[in-house]
């Protein structure tokens, strides 16, 4: 996915903070355990929620970690949403590749072909053991396809689309009340994630001539926002961020909790300004980086 999901960091207790670590490193743990040491170019926050969200359990061990000069970090072990975490995020990246392989030039599509090449035994792997959301992402992304050729200006119908897309993770949860919360969850996640991509990449949509739903919608031709339309869409993102708000109240996330709290009641905020005034992607001072993790 794209990195747009973290929590306020300030908002969390020392303890929060290592137990979001130990989610972060458990998830790459597994995705390198399961799929191979490439895998773990895919990790992302975005799919460390959806591993939060899912998972029961806190039991970490210590180990030392390569990406980090060999020091010694703590992550979750041994739990299966660790599991569908790491198989979603391939079977994602995995179709989300040939969509760019299609669209791209031969030349301009080489690293995404290059790398798709990579992750073929991956990904054969995760749809044998997903088959289910395997094909939900190829229906949604087909359907996404479809929209983007029609040059829909609709921004709820390409964003259901991948909010239907996420939303099929849920049907992997066993209880029944579960997966209605998660299912509303993950949707909404879906939902808010789309549009917050779609107005990141703005101008250089605009600059390449590819599709972007808020150029038809709102007449951004340019790439440039008016007050107008910057509005209108922190309004529906800030819709999403509610609904799933709405739907965390109803579940018991037990340990979880404060740091799905702290994503959804300020992490989700901050990232939707930052992303509308176009500094999302700004380097931090050297102390902030640090902190984030």
């Amino acid at each position: 996915m794209y990195g747009y999901v973290r929590p306020a960091m300030d908002r969390l207790s020392g303890e929060e903070r290592e137990l979001f670590q130990a989610a972060y490193c458990g998830l790459c743990r597994a995705m390198g355990r399961r799929y191979g040491q490439w895998s773990r170019v895919l990790l992302n926050y975005d799919f460390t929620f959806l591993a939060i969200l899912l998972s029961p359990a806190t039991d970490r061990s210590c180990r030392r970690c390569p990406a980090v000069c060999f020091q010694a970090r703590w992550g979750l072990e041994g739990d299966k949403a660790l599991d569908l975490a790491a198989d979603c995020t391939v079977l994602l990246a995995w179709w989300q590749l040939q969509d760019s392989v299609a669209d791209d030039s031969p030349l301009g599509g080489l690293p995404s072909r290059l790398l798709s090449q990579t992750l073929r035994r991956a990904y054969r792997t995760a749809a044998a053991a997903r088959p289910a959301f395997d094909a939900a992402v190829q229906a949604q992304l087909a359907r996404l396809a479809a929209l983007e050729r029609a040059g829909c200006a609709s921004l709820d119908q390409p964003a259901d689309a991948f909010a239907q897309l996420l939303a099929g993770v849920a049907e992997e949860v066993e209880d029944p009340v579960g997966r209605r919360v998660l299912c509303q969850l993950f949707y909404h996640l879906g939902r808010w994630v789309y549009l917050a991509d779609a107005a990141d990449d703005l101008a250089k949509d605009a600059a390449r001539g590819r599709y972007n739903p808020l150029i038809g919608r709102f007449g951004l031709g340019d790439g440039r926002w008016t007050p107008e339309a910057k509005e209108v869409l922190g309004r529906t993102m800030d819709l999403s961020i509610r609904q799933m708000a709405a739907a965390f109240e109803l579940w018991d996330f037990g340990p979880w909790a404060g740091i799905i709290r702290a994503t959804l009641y300020q992490g989700l905020y901050a990232v939707g300004h930052s992303v509308l005034e176009g500094d999302f992607h700004k380097r931090r001072p050297r102390r902030g980086r640090k902190e984030q993790i």
